[in-house]
């Protein structure tokens, strides 16, 4: 049984995460818990009594459970697949906060949430909530879907690294699952900023990779940066029709300077596919109490 997280604020681009993740696991026994969270806005002044915070709590509580329960509706409308079942949760909470929580307290497997992109000059890498969630969340993988992709088959799906680091088999367990479920081609793509002979260390490490992958179908690309990682990326990923792009989190990652890259605002970059970031492991978070109201829903 699959564990997904799917954080929602009722926008297209939400449904659209949530109609990918739906196909993608359409095949497997999954619970989908859908998750909203509010935080009613702070009015600052010394006239206001409580009774009124209490009153707009209560209204943002209440758009929340019915914007929960008239997706689950949508949900049925459109699909109607007998392995999947839902559960609802209504969180008076920050939500990368609430995501935290409940990946440690229901065992999530993955977290599929939508992404805006890049749309102008004030915007950050695949918008600022995504980038949260990957930052923040050490112990679960995350799969942020473009806005207006249409769910693919991930027949070919492309690994970024660059073999300085040794990777652990549970490590790229999520992406092996997903390249052996689809009889998926996975494409290594190693940017260099110059074209040269791998390290012994990177030789190693790249090695350990091939072995891990030896019941995948898998091929190793170098190619030569272009102005940033992310813009190599993309034109890789276009070059090839790429359906999914995985990367490691890890200090010093691609993953950690694609989030930082000033190239990413001027040139207003955005993901044009799903982007799965699976976090190193060991890396453990304290688990926080809250109140949830939780709704369990059967298809």
């Amino acid at each position: 049984m699959k564990n997904v997280l799917l954080p929602t604020d009722f926008s297209e681009n939400a449904w659209n995460a949530t109609k990918y993740a739906i196909e993608l696991f359409k095949d497997e026994e999954c619970v989908f818990h859908l998750l909203n969270t509010y935080t009613p806005a702070i009015v600052s002044s010394r006239f206001m009594g409580t009774s009124m915070g209490h009153v707009q709590e209560s209204n943002v509580r209440d758009n929340s459970e019915k914007g929960l329960k008239d997706l689950l509706g949508k949900i049925k409308k459109n699909f109607n697949y007998p392995k999947h079942s839902f559960k609802t949760i209504s969180s008076f909470s920050l939500l990368v906060d609430e995501i935290k929580d409940i990946v440690e307290r229901v065992g999530i497997d993955i977290i599929i949430t939508g992404t805006k992109g890049a749309s102008g000059l004030d915007e950050v890498f695949m918008g600022s909530n995504t980038v949260r969630i990957i930052k923040s969340v050490k112990n679960c993988p995350v799969l942020a879907i473009p806005q207006h992709f249409e769910y693919a088959s991930p027949t070919e799906i492309a690994f970024a690294t660059d073999f300085n680091r040794f990777y652990s088999l549970s490590e790229l367990q999520p992406i092996i699952d997903l390249a052996k479920t689809f009889k998926a081609s996975l494409r290594i793509v190693h940017v260099q900023y110059e074209i040269k002979a791998l390290t012994e260390i990177q030789m190693f490490n790249l090695n350990m990779l091939r072995k891990y992958l030896n019941e995948v179908e898998h091929y190793v690309h170098t190619v030569s940066e272009l102005n940033s990682v992310s813009k190599t990326l993309e034109v890789f990923a276009k070059e090839l029709d790429i359906h999914l792009l995985a990367m490691l989190n890890y200090q010093h990652s691609y993953m950690e300077k694609m989030t930082r890259e000033a190239v990413v605002k001027r040139m207003a970059f955005h993901t044009q596919i799903p982007l799965l970031v699976v976090p190193e492991l060991g890396m453990n978070t304290p688990l926080k109490s809250s109140s949830n109201r939780e709704n369990a829903v059967m298809d």
